[in-house]
């Protein structure tokens, strides 16, 4: 009798469902309020059922979170993300989070598509930096791990003491370029401030398209405003009005103390570049007031733009932006779905939607595999 050879027998080949029901069986998906229908898209898309987890108010406006499914020992992706009512987003992931912390969950880790006071993440005036304070609750209130999507400013994972992926959507934005404006070798990209000329220098470079620049204010600054800080120290009338340098150790002396900061003089609106005859496309990675674009775009029609759009990852569009935009100049408005803002649309017939649920069930994927995020950095793309 021949002998068999140890490891001549193959074992049986695993079908794909297998395969994706063994990588996707610790996997809980649950969201909140903000915006259920990119959470159902994602969990779509993995190919796994949104876990039972119901938030509500009661009569007193307290948040109730109740989890139906089991969590213990698995990995949770909350996904929640800022609205126009901000507070209560937040709250309603600091309660989930701890409710997840408390029944012995493994890892939890908040998918926060647009990350709520992103904007004050600097000290202005007398008050604080409000991004370092909702870092810490989220770290305190159980979270792991945060996936947030095209950051206010790059510096705000600082604040956190656990790790952050900042996804980014400027390549759904640049297909979106390519495919659905026509004839965009004929646009110019432009920055509506200097603050964002770096964004969209980055689109500019990757399209080979040229760049223009917004330069001035209409109004004054927050900075400029007089709060009382500015009040100089007395001064003394004995100080000479011009006092000598010093021979030996060239050091000169002011004649009032403490010097005052210049006033700024912030010039009138100009664009630095030309748009002459060209499509204007304005980038960003919030839109929200609207009357900085709308006088943007009426300065570059001025100036000879042939259409205007604009481009951004978060379209929170509060207040009356979608009628200041129906009435404006802009030619079309495009937004990922980041943030729900199906309302704005039935009153904006300018506003087009991106669906970027892809990038985020394939960030979820990786993240869970313990596979290499840099990828998404580098070739993400709309392909399914």
């Amino acid at each position: 009798m021949s002998k068999r050879r140890l490891g001549s027998v193959r074992p049986p080949k695993r079908c794909r469902s297998d395969m994706d029901n063994t990588s996707t069986s610790d996997i809980v998906i649950i969201n909140g309020n903000s915006h259920p229908d990119l959470a159902n898209m994602v969990a779509e898309r993995m190919g796994i059922k949104n876990g039972g987890c119901s938030v509500f108010h009661k009569s007193n406006r307290e948040t109730i979170v109740e989890i139906s499914d089991s969590v213990r020992g698995k990995d949770i992706y909350i996904i929640q993300t800022g609205t126009k009512d901000a507070n209560n987003n937040i709250m309603e992931l600091l309660i989930m989070a701890y409710a997840c912390k408390t029944s012995s969950a493994r890892s939890i880790v908040g998918v926060i598509p647009y990350l709520p006071y992103s904007k004050q993440c600097k000290m202005r005036k007398r008050g604080c930096i409000v991004s370092k304070l909702l870092a810490k609750m989220m770290c305190t209130s159980g979270l792991t791990h945060i996936i947030t999507m095209d950051l206010h400013q790059k510096e705000i994972q600082g604040f956190f003491d656990i790790p952050v992926d900042n996804l980014r959507a400027s390549p759904f934005l640049l297909q979106y370029i390519q495919e659905s404006i026509p004839d965009y070798r004929n646009s110019v990209i432009v920055a509506r401030n200097p603050g964002v000329a770096k964004k969209a220098n980055s689109y500019a470079e990757r399209l080979r398209l040229g760049l223009a620049v917004i330069h001035g204010e209409q109004k004054e600054a927050e900075s400029d405003e007089v709060d009382g800080r500015y009040s100089p120290p007395p001064t003394r009338n004995s100080t000479p009005q011009h006092a000598p340098m010093n021979s030996r150790t060239r050091t000169t002396s002011v004649s009032v103390g403490v010097p005052e900061h210049p006033v700024k003089v912030k010039p009138p609106l100009t664009i630095v570049g030309d748009v002459n005859g060209r499509i204007a496309i304005m980038v960003d990675d919030l839109i929200d007031d609207v009357q900085a674009f709308v006088a943007a775009a009426e300065m570059l029609k001025e100036n000879g733009a042939g259409k205007v759009y604009v481009l951004a990852t978060h379209g929170l569009l509060s207040s009356d932006a979608p009628r200041l935009l129906e009435e404006s100049v802009i030619d079309e408005v495009v937004v990922t779905n980041t943030i729900p803002h199906e309302i704005q649309k039935l009153q904006c017939q300018k506003i087009k939607t991106i669906d970027i649920s892809i990038l985020i069930a394939e960030a979820i994927r990786r993240i869970h595999n313990k596979e290499s995020m840099s990828y998404l950095f580098r070739n993400v793309t709309l392909e399914d």
